[in-house]
């Protein structure tokens, strides 16, 4: 047998594997139950309920990297009623947690905390982001903390 013979069945042969390994997948998929649900058709359903809205989540650490005394209950409270409520006036939900992370140094620290989630419209984001930055910094400041972590999140929501 010819190199050039060989090589051109190797070819052929990667070409039909290919070609079926593609097709396995809509045998596949046409082997499912006609009635379920196709992934683009769940996705159309689920996206026609709601409103663009951004989730925004914040995690407050408790613990004081100078080794003072955690912040407390009511602290957190006063924060969030002073600070936050007046610049989210719509609602917020607070959640009790306990996390974990490094610190700057290298500890790991181990803290009880709060999360915060704020959702509002997307046509909101931009005037909203200096609110978050400021209460952020806030309460960096206020209970000497490290940082505040911050996710955000695109979300479809009804009220």
């Amino acid at each position: 047998m010819s190199l050039k013979f060989a090589s051109r069945t190797r070819i052929v042969v990667v070409a039909l594997v290919a070609t079926l390994l593609g097709a396995s997948g809509s045998v596949a998929y046409a082997a499912l139950d006609e009635q379920s649900t196709s992934p683009s058709q769940a996705s159309a359903s689920v996206a026609a309920v709601g409103k663009p809205y951004i989730k925004t989540e914040l995690l407050f650490g408790t613990a004081k990297p100078n080794g003072g005394a955690p912040v407390t209950d009511k602290e957190f409270r006063a924060f969030v009623d002073s600070f936050i409520t007046p610049r989210f006036p719509a609602g917020l939900t607070v959640e009790n947690g306990y996390g974990q992370y490094r610190d700057s140094h290298g500890k790991i620290e181990r803290e009880r905390s709060y999360k915060v989630t704020l959702l509002y419209p997307t046509g909101e984001a931009r005037r909203n982001n200096s609110k978050i930055q400021e209460v952020r910094a806030a309460y960096d400041k206020r209970f000497q903390q490290e940082s505040v972590a911050r996710i955000d999140d695109s979300e479809r929501v009804d009220f």
